[in-house]
């Protein structure tokens, strides 16, 4: 297979529309989730940390104790289970916002596949319906 084949090939395949639909996906997804992330963080989280006492959330963490082989100056590790709860938050209204907007679209499919259905043609003039019977029944005499 030649080269230029191949990038013929790949130019179809990158200009196809499902491709671009996609990577258009991406990136507003990737612009979504900055915002839902700002809404968790800025917005939701710190009523529910001054509501448990004036705590900023995304610090809640256990400190684990010092290893003693580790060399002097090393910060301790620590669990962040308040980030890691932040992050929970803003995966569920992520996936909140996906269930609604595919709601909305396959509503919308719908509704265009109902408009779309063909109707039923209109009957024939009643002398076309009796020229078939006879027909119908002259088959049947044969």
């Amino acid at each position: 297979m030649s080269k230029s084949k191949v990038v013929q090939e790949f130019k179809q395949f990158i200009m196809r529309g499902n491709v671009i639909d996609l990577a258009v996906g991406i990136i507003i997804g990737g612009a979504f989730s900055k915002i839902v992330t700002s809404v968790v963080s800025d917005v939701i989280m710190p009523p529910i940390g001054w509501l448990i006492g004036g705590v900023d959330f995304s610090q809640l963490k256990v400190v684990l104790p010092a290893n003693p082989l580790a060399p002097e100056g090393t910060v301790p590790a620590a669990i962040a289970y308040g980030a890691f709860i932040q992050n929970i938050i803003d995966f569920l209204i992520i996936g909140l916002a996906v269930f609604l907007l595919i709601k909305a679209i396959n509503a919308v499919g719908r509704k265009k596949k109902e408009e779309e259905a063909p109707k039923e043609p209109p009957a024939p003039p009643a002398d076309v319906q009796l020229l078939t019977e006879i027909r119908d029944l002259l088959k049947k005499g044969k």
